[in-house]
């Protein structure tokens, strides 16, 4: 009986499921980031290999639909996929199906085959959805060009008010104290020697204390509101109707945008269709006025689908 695997790879940790015939889950597996752009190759392939091998555990394995964070350099690199395939193939996994996180978080989180996705994760990419694949999309740059109100963009974020305020020599308060802690340095200069010493990536280790310290901090507080407005910005360029679906670590219980003010603007999800009023569904996550319905459900565990027969609104899911 040969098993199927999906993969969930992203730049911080990659996940993977083996399920029977039935559907039912028989195995898991989990490893480091598997992005290629941001891990290296070499390290993503194993990454993925690790997780696979994992969920497997010896047994046969006849397809493999691989759901990541950087497919364009597997889409576009053939080399590329051959590294993957290759690593696949020494934990007895074929060649896999390539897919875009957002395209797999959709599916996770939406039974309708049109919508929008929005990944906050440890990067950023919004992306609307049609007949359950691409169809156009917002972001998605990696962290040297783009990542708005990702993981990485907090965190760099962070670090960066903390060195205004070393220069400045103002107080630090409770949030960039807490940053220099993380980091490990006490000054200006071991900071930044400290974090260019680290891959740029790492800079998202210190996105949780921007949430933790959101509702008392205003130095987190206008981080918090910087990124949701841009997180906003990517998911309007996409979205013409249909359910919203939002996935990735910014997008966990302790989301900054629950700290957030930005309103609910009929110029960021205008009317369409199937959504005949901009406000409150039509919006991402930050507060409205009436805040949407908004559904949280652990990484590890799958999330609730909405129902097909509901509001002609579209709804907010957030996996």
């Amino acid at each position: 009986m040969d098993l199927a695997v999906g993969i969930d790879a992203g730049g911080t940790s990659t996940r993977a499921i083996a399920v029977s015939p039935d559907g039912a889950v028989v195995g898991r597996g989990a490893a480091g980031g598997a992005n290629p752009n941001s891990n290296g190759l070499a390290a993503a392939a194993s990454n993925v290999a690790a997780a696979v091998g994992a969920a497997l555990a010896g047994r046969a394995c006849g397809c493999v639909v691989l759901g990541m964070a950087g497919s364009s350099k597997l889409l576009a690199d053939p080399a590329a996929l051959a590294e993957f395939t290759s690593a696949l193939a020494s934990v007895g996994a074929p060649a896999p199906v390539v897919l875009s996180d957002a395209e797999v978080a959709f599916a996770s989180g939406a039974v309708e085959a049109d919508g929008t996705v929005l990944i906050a994760g440890t990067g950023s990419i919004a992306m609307r959805i049609a007949a359950h694949r691409r169809a156009e999309t917002a972001g998605g740059y990696g962290w040297l060009l783009g990542d708005e109100g990702s993981a990485f963009w907090l965190g760099r974020e962070a670090v960066r008010a903390v060195l205004d305020a070393l220069l400045r020599g103002a107080d630090l308060g409770p949030f960039r104290s807490a940053v220099l802690a993380e980091a490990g340095a006490s000054a200006f200069g071991e900071l930044i020697t400290v974090v260019n010493t680290r891959p740029p990536i790492d800079l998202a280790r210190f996105a949780p204390l921007v949430s933790a310290h959101a509702s008392e901090d205003p130095a987190a507080q206008d981080i918090v509101e910087r990124a949701a407005q841009a997180l906003a910005a990517l998911a309007a360029q996409v979205h013409h109707g249909g359910p919203v679906v939002i996935a990735g670590s910014v997008a966990a219980p302790t989301r900054p945008w629950e700290h957030a003010s930005a309103p609910c603007s009929p110029k960021r999800f205008p009317p369409s269709p199937d959504c005949p009023t901009p406000a409150p569904r039509c919006c991402p996550p930050p507060t409205c006025a009436r805040p949407p319905t908004v559904s949280s459900v652990p990484p590890a565990s799958p999330p609730p689908l909405p129902s097909a027969t509901a509001s002609r609104r579209p709804s907010t899911q957030m996996i």
